[in-house]
């Protein structure tokens, strides 16, 4: 066996793509996959903007948006999300996921009512991925946000973490996801951020039977809406 390090490589491309969609499709059953491209041009034929992305199994995913510069500010970005989201639907999409680096747009995301659902550390600069999902589902009500500060005993801190993670395994029995988790340097606090669908969601969450509160915890839980500049 050779093992060979090189730059584009056509073949492998295609060859990966091929097994991986093959896999892919056998693991959940969806094979609709396809392209999807949203393109935006002035009266010259020139492009204004556009954007690639791909719908499957009832998701879409935007990979690629950009505007031109003398049209950033004039609303195309949003044009031509909304005509991203609405060929989804015709495709039998109820959701849409998209990543945009913090010195990219992600507030422009935040803004046409994407959520953020994590980050991936380590992009140049000190900047992060930052990641979002949005349901296309018109009957969806707006998401129940929450902060939650939570403060451990010093002498107990570890069976507190341990709990903290069984009630946090549940949160998707009722919709519910944890956005962002922090925690200090001590390790004797953090703070969740948690959405679920709605409040009746939250509420189930709490009665639920696997989640016996632990008196040691002290929590402070906020409800929270998002902030833009």
């Amino acid at each position: 066996m050779t093992i060979t390090v090189g730059g584009e490589d056509k073949e492998l491309s295609e060859r990966l793509d091929k097994e991986l969609t093959a896999f892919n499709r056998a693991a959940t059953g969806a094979s609709d996959e396809a392209e999807l491209s949203v393109r935006a041009t002035d009266d010259a034929g020139g492009i204004t903007g556009g954007l690639t992305g791909w719908t499957w199994g009832g998701l879409g995913g935007i990979s690629m948006l950009w505007v031109r510069e003398d049209q950033r500010g004039t609303g195309l970005g949003t044009r031509l999300m909304r005509a991203a989201e609405e060929e989804a639907r015709r495709r039998g999409c109820d959701r849409m996921i998209v990543s945009s680096f913090s010195f990219q747009a992600p507030d422009f995301y935040r803004r046409l009512g994407y959520v953020e659902t994590g980050c991936s550390e380590g992009i140049p600069g000190g900047n992060v991925d930052v990641h979002f999902f949005k349901s296309l589902d018109p009957s969806a009500g707006p998401l129940f946000r929450l902060a939650v500060l939570l403060d451990f005993p010093a002498d107990a801190a570890a069976d507190a973490l341990a709990y903290e993670e069984r009630v946090l395994s549940l949160l998707p029995r009722h919709g519910g996801r944890l956005e962002r988790r922090l925690r200090t340097a001590d390790g004797l606090s953090e703070v969740h951020l948690l959405t679920f669908p709605s409040e009746d969601a939250y509420r189930a969450y709490l009665a639920d039977p696997g989640r016996t509160p632990d008196g040691r915890i002290t929590a402070r839980v906020l409800e929270v809406t998002e902030v833009h500049g």
